[in-house]
């Protein structure tokens, strides 16, 4: 076949499918169906146990079950999913966890069991995905401490290096969701446990079920008729790729998509007035930072050079003027909202206290660097490309200059868990409501997340992640982890920019849309007038 007939045929697929998915639907068909336009270009994969990505866990949230689950908006109060119920007990080598089983099917007509869950956790260990260490480093498992005495039972064994109540934590996110094993085995490929299959499949239990991913386009989800979850309102859901502000605004004001998902602050103050809409300012445990990769031979190898940066950006003048408000200033490393944060300013705007320390590392006369960004919207709507012209200039004033480079988030995200980032402008939500959801990744060296991408290691700061987690005594843990905020604010790799909202908006006849803090939205509860 020639390259243009290929041209052509590719085209038409793409025309098929928009007419399938997009404004070209029935009436009736387009009433039961959300669509919601934004920024997913972070998204890589849709397998559950590799998934490590703000898209990817919304999806997989909505097509996969977990044991247990925060519901709506609470994030304090853990509820059933797949589990009715649970128990934790001492053991002499640390804590048991038993779930009892509820009656649930997958997709595929398969009944759940517990064999469903113990392959489910096993392959993300074995796996060693980006998301692995929330099970070998965090709840200190391995292939083993997990057991299913029956199909209705499943048993995990705790060691008394881990918290128990952090592991139930943990287990509500992507790394718990829990697959029909025989579905990945048929399709495994060299040991891979599904994976490629599962990157663009799906084999889960939740309400939802994957019709297709159209890479850069599109994700489509149809109801799952099989879930204990199902929705009753919505029977297809459509992620739709609009990383433009504009384009979304133009597309909610048509009917063509029901919610926008990432306004900058200007349209979301012009969609508060507008009665056609419901403007959301949803609450969120992100944090926008910079990562600053400590390398030996890096400018930012020298700690005061890493504070001087925090010094020269001007937080204040971000929050204020570029997101109207939209976000919150946090320069410590726990989200605002979790047992652990501070609202102490650790570091005042001061180029002045920038230079000084820059002179006194050596870097007087400045130096040059590669800034790593994403494309579209970055943490409160902001482009990220608004964001980063705003600290190239502040960091110029200082004698920093930054060679902003723009890439696709997916492909950038793949760079910076390579370590082949320098100087990188990013945002990190914890994977579950807990400070050790941000201390470990951000503090811990051997967690291998943020940071080892940023080749940042503190022995001290690693300690008192660690004792942190397993403390008991809420005002003992508290105390330890005002003395890593501490820590982290004066020699860390990063520079925390500011904790935003997420603004949302929806057409008014759009309810049930909650995305709590996390990020995650429950679709089925979602309906449409």
């Amino acid at each position: 076949m020639s390259l243009q007939n290929l041209k052509i045929r590719h085209s038409l697929k793409l025309l098929a499918a928009s007419l399938l998915l997009g404004a070209g639907m029935a009436g009736a068909q387009r009433q039961s169906t959300l669509v919601v336009g934004g920024d997913f270009s972070d998204l890589i994969t849709l397998d559950p146990g590799v998934s490590y990505e703000f898209s990817g866990s919304l999806i997989t949230g909505n097509i996969y079950d977990t044991l247990v689950a925060y519901e709506g908006g609470n994030l304090t109060a853990l509820k059933p999913r797949l589990a009715t119920k649970w128990t934790v007990t001492p053991t002499a080598t640390g804590s048991r966890i038993t779930f009892t089983l509820r009656d649930a099917k997958f997709s595929t007509g398969r009944k759940v069991t517990g064999l469903d869950v113990v392959y489910s956790l096993n392959r993300v260990m074995q796996l060693k995905t980006p998301s692995s260490f929330l099970l070998t480093d965090v709840a200190g498992l391995k292939v083993g401490s997990v057991t299913a005495p029956d199909l209705k039972t499943v048993v995990i064994d705790v060691p008394k290096t881990a918290n128990p109540n952090i592991v139930l934590a943990l287990l509500t996110f992507n790394v718990g969701g829990v697959i029909d094993s025989n579905e990945a085995k048929a399709h495994e490929q060299g040991g891979d446990f599904g994976s490629a299959w599962l990157k663009d499949h799906s084999a889960g239990s939740g309400p939802f079920v994957l019709n297709r991913w159209d890479r850069s386009s599109q994700v489509a989800l149809d109801a799952n008729p099989n879930s204990f979850r199902r929705s009753t309102g919505i029977k297809r859901v459509i992620l739709r790729y609009m990383q433009e502000s504009a384009a979304q605004q133009t597309a909610l004001n048509s009917g063509e998509i029901d919610v926008a998902w990432d306004l900058t602050p200007d349209a979301f103050k012009a969609a508060q007035s507008n009665s056609k809409f419901k403007a959301i300012k949803a609450p969120t445990f992100t944090l926008a930072y910079l990562g600053m990769n400590s390398a030996k031979g890096s400018p930012f190898e020298d700690p005061r050079v890493r504070e001087a940066v925090r010094y020269a950006v001007d937080q204040n003048g971000i929050v204020r003027k570029l997101l109207q408000g939209l976000a919150s200033q946090n320069e410590g490393i726990i989200p605002l909202g979790l047992s652990g944060a501070t609202n102490k300013a650790y570091y005042a705007y001061s180029p002045a206290k920038a230079k000084e320390l820059l002179q006194a590392a050596g870097k007087g006369g400045g130096f040059t660097v590669d800034f790593n960004i994403g494309t579209g919207a970055c943490p409160g709507g902001v482009p990220c490309q608004d964001l980063a012209a705003k600290i190239q200039s502040d960091l110029a004033r200082v004698g920093i200059k930054t060679n902003i480079k723009q890439t696709v988030t997916s492909e950038l995200l793949t760079a910076y868990r390579a370590q082949k980032t320098s100087l990188i402008l990013m945002y990190w939500g914890p994977d579950y409501p807990d400070a050790d959801g941000n201390a470990t990744p951000l503090s811990d060296y051997d967690a291998k997340s943020l940071a080892w991408r940023n080749a940042w290691q503190n022995d001290s700061a690693s300690k008192l992640a660690q004792q942190a987690a397993l403390e008991t005594d809420a005002a003992k843990r508290q105390n330890m982890y005002l003395q890593l905020n501490a820590l982290m604010a004066k020699e860390g790799p990063y520079v925390i920019l500011y904790q935003p909202n997420k603004p949302i908006v929806t057409s008014a006849g759009v309810s049930g849309f909650v995305r709590d803090a996390n990020g995650n939205v429950q679709f089925e509860r979602v309906n449409k007038k």
